[in-house]
């Protein structure tokens, strides 16, 4: 595919960030960011990274050029980019000959009368879940909806916290020969309007279950799995201090550097490290670790994954995985530029294709394959896909723009911002007990087409 780029917004993002663009890179002041977890090492990164605007890339290249130098590349636009960088990987940017501005801080903490308590979101953001808190809501959602909805502890983080599997369906007790669906939120630290994407789906479900027809047909029709938080540790650490510090990667220790994290969704076994699309450097934002599944929790969500396999055959069949931001619906591959090619048939690609701009039009984001964008590797869906044959998506949540609050939208946002994404799920949902449906050849591909 061609990218979808909205090349439309970039004169006005560009006058927008002008006005609001904050001090020089030279200016930036270095922070101390101990971690804050129960199990936190002794190492400590000495810097906290920063979001900055790049002009200048205008092709696929260019940006996975860009992204070479250790960068994560946020959001894209016809002729500029926004990334995340420490201050050395901001002037590698530089000297690529691209024009570099650094952008305001993220939120801070409003002053508050009483000592605040550790790891609670700032004033205006109180709404989104901490992981005690979503941890309570999922297990009284447990508690009242015990015949559809049920909770696993699937393992836990660097820092041991609980990784879940919820699980709904009708006879959620018995692994029954149905259809099964995942959705996973929050391999990326910052991106916490996606645990409310999970909460929202559990709500959604239980709720509406015997009242809603399409909900119900699903969860008689349907196992859906729900992975709601696959980096607690990155998440809590990110809010710990009362200001957000635009925290990316998991909280792992790296032997023989002060840096801190593996970036998770460079971290699948499915062509790691392979093509150019992640970084072999521990300080960067898109460190890939030291081996492939090298995080505990990515490992853990493997090994998840891999036990749905029953009998020689993966029982999911399709899968979101959920990200902010930039409104986008993503599928593979990342690694190639191909459409098609080894590990992916044209059909497949049509498929894939078909579905992704069907669910986009439903919630007004821009669908194409994910290395329309820059090309990443060892990605969560490009595993999904390349290793277990499930029809994998990345949905690239609210906001479109920095502008518009990138990382930390203010939660008033939440409600619509998750519900925006419903019928498109449903439509997942209903095309996956046959995804080649989406192209008309359910009998070609399917015993019961």
């Amino acid at each position: 595919m061609r990218p979808h780029l909205r090349g439309g917004r970039t004169t006005a993002l560009a006058a927008l960030l002008s006005l609001a663009l904050a001090a020089p890179i030279a200016a930036a002041q270095a922070q101390t960011a101990p971690s804050a977890g129960p199990a936190a090492g002794p190492t400590q990164q000495a810097e906290l990274p920063r979001q900055y605007e790049v002009t200048g890339p205008a092709t696929r290249t260019e940006r996975t050029t860009l992204a070479a130098t250790g960068v994560s590349i946020d959001e894209v636009h016809a002729r500029s980019v926004v990334i995340t960088a420490t201050r050395a990987q901001a002037m590698a940017v530089r000297k690529l000959g691209h024009t570099i501005r650094q952008l305001p801080a993220p939120p801070t903490a409003a002053p508050a009368p009483h000592k605040p308590r550790g790891r609670e979101f700032p004033a205006g953001y109180t709404n989104y879940h901490t992981y005690d808190e979503a941890t309570k809501e999922i297990d009284a959602l447990v508690a009242k909806h015990p015949g559809i909805l049920s909770k696993q502890v699937i393992g836990t983080s660097h820092e041991g916290r609980n990784l879940l599997a919820l699980k709904l369906s009708k006879n959620v007790t018995k692994d029954e020969q149905e259809p099964e669906v995942l959705f996973t939120a929050h391999q990326h630290a910052r991106e916490h309007l996606t645990v409310e994407m999970a909460l929202y789906l559990l709500n959604e479900f239980t709720s509406k279950y015997g009242s809603d027809s399409r909900i119900t047909k699903m969860l008689d029709s349907r196992e859906i799995w729900i992975i709601p938080d696959l980096n607690p540790d990155g998440g809590e650490y990110d809010i710990a201090s009362g200001t957000f510090r635009s925290w990316r990667k998991n909280r792992q220790p790296n032997g023989g550097s002060r840096a801190v994290g593996t970036d998770l969704n460079r971290n699948w076994d499915f062509k790691w490290g392979c093509c150019g699309g992640s970084s072999s450097s521990p300080s960067s934002e898109t460190y890939r670790g030291a081996s492939a599944a090298s995080a505990p929790e990515v490992q853990v969500v493997s090994k998840f994954v891999q036990g749905r396999n029953v009998g020689g055959k993966q029982q999911i069949t399709a899968a979101i995985d959920f990200h902010t931001y930039s409104e986008l619906v993503l599928w593979p591959f990342g690694f190639t530029n191909d459409d098609t090619g080894d590990g992916m048939t044209k059909d497949e690609h049509d498929t894939f294709a078909t579905l992704g701009k069907n669910m986009a039009a439903t919630n007004g984001y821009t669908p194409e394959q994910s290395s329309d964008l820059y090309i990443t590797d060892g990605s969560i869906d490009d595993w999904l896909w390349g290793a277990q044959r499930i029809f994998a998506y990345t949905f690239e949540m609210y906001p479109s723009s920095f502008g518009s609050g990138g990382f930390y939208p203010k939660d008033s946002v939440i409600p619509k911002e998750t519900s925006r994404n419903r019928e498109a799920v449903l439509r997942l949902l209903e095309t996956a007990d046959c995804v080649y449906r989406a192209i008309g050849k359910e009998g070609q591909y399917c015993k019961s087409g």
